[in-house]
């Protein structure tokens, strides 16, 4: 699966942009801070629905308009796919396939797969759990749509819970209905455990070899997975810990408080691993990620390296630009010296200053 090209309007810092991508390798470069970013967000927000940087919509529509449109053509096994996003300051995003509008935005997942890698993500492993939760969910919910059901689901009825214990501190006779919320938070909950287990099983198939070819030989890792609570013990934990939740007018049990250990030998270096044990587990952790969709979707997804190269040593450089092989992967950093040692194929670049976006390989004016 390749982008072929995307057009926004009245976009962040983008008044009108039309780019066609090459299906090999793409480059943006030009200064911080001149709108590189916000294209790979672009791309980001047609395939998942939301900004990786976790934008609200509002935020992303140009200061001086009430609306922002993108428009993605993607190329799947020779067919087209349009996609249309309309988003609001006021109110929801609008998205479209062909012309034909989706009733609900999770119905654009799986259309389109990509892996995003940021500087951020360097710190996925060292960072508090919400984090390695958020990687887990952005990956699952792109691969697997019952997940996606589920999860929505259960976060709505933890929100919906967390209420109900703050208005029992009024009315504590509303303590009656808490167990029918506790019904739902075990039955959509104990789903998202299960798929959670199972993916970090397929994601440690992928990533042993990966992060020992990486590491030079010298490491083994292994992901283990710390649910908050067991499916068969989450009932009984909810009981016990009711007086706990009206006492902290929140949910104290459940998925939402899952974490996820990176092990070497015996070590969790999330705690105990140096910088360099970190930056290796989580460039091993996105490179895995483009395997497990390869597997799962059969599907190749797009890359996008945003200025992540600077952040890496010379070594895990090259095994990086070595591993992208056939995948398409766009490319953002400040300048092109970062690929002049590195026998890279580079097949289409552009320089993006202040808003505007110049193809530098046929001169040609995006």
């Amino acid at each position: 699966m390749i982008i072929k090209s995307i057009e926004l309007a009245d976009y962040r810092n983008y008044n009108s942009l039309n780019m066609e991508f090459d299906k090999g390798t793409n480059i943006l470069y030009g200064d911080n801070a001149q709108g590189k970013t916000n294209i790979l967000e672009a791309i980001f927000l047609s395939a998942t629905t939301k900004s990786h940087k976790g934008s609200k919509d509002r935020e992303i529509v140009n200061f001086n308009k009430e609306e922002a449109h993108i428009r993605t053509y993607i190329e799947k096994d020779g067919v087209e796919t349009r996609v249309d996003m309309h988003l609001r300051k006021a109110g929801s995003k609008g998205i479209a396939v062909d012309g034909q509008k989706l009733k609900k935005a999770a119905d654009l997942l799986g259309l389109c797969n990509v892996v995003f890698f940021s500087p951020e993500d360097l710190g996925i492993i060292k960072n508090g759990p919400s984090e390695r939760r958020r990687f887990v969910d952005m990956e699952l919910c792109q691969l697997d749509s019952f997940y996606l059901y589920n999860l929505n689901h259960y976060n709505k009825i933890v929100n919906q819970r967390n209420k109900l214990l703050k208005d029992m501190y009024m009315n504590p006779a509303l303590k009656e209905t808490l167990g029918i919320w506790d019904m739902q938070l075990v039955s959509f909950g104990s789903k998202i455990i299960e798929r959670r287990k199972l993916f970090v099983e397929q994601l440690n198939e992928i990533i042993y070899g990966i992060h020992k070819k990486l590491s030079g030989n010298k490491e083994e890792i292994k992901i283990v997975y710390e649910p908050d609570t067991e499916i068969e013990e989450f009932e009984k934990k909810l009981r016990l810990g009711q007086d706990r939740d009206i006492k902290a007018k929140m949910t104290s049990v459940g998925p939402h408080r899952d974490d996820f250990s990176f092990v070497v030998g015996d070590i969790d270096i999330r705690k105990y691993g140096s910088q360099g044990q970190q930056r290796t587990a989580a460039l091993s952790l996105k490179l895995s990620e483009i395997e497990l969709v390869k597997r799962i979707a059969k599907d190749t997804p797009v890359l996008l390296l945003d200025d992540v190269l600077s952040e890496l040593d010379s070594n895990r450089q090259n095994y990086l630009l070595n591993s992208i092989g056939d995948i398409q992967t766009i490319i953002t950093c400040t300048g092109l010296e970062e690929f002049v040692n590195n026998r890279f194929e580079i097949n289409k670049v552009f320089k993006v200053s202040e808003g505007t976006v110049t193809c530098m390989s046929n001169s040609e004016n995006q």
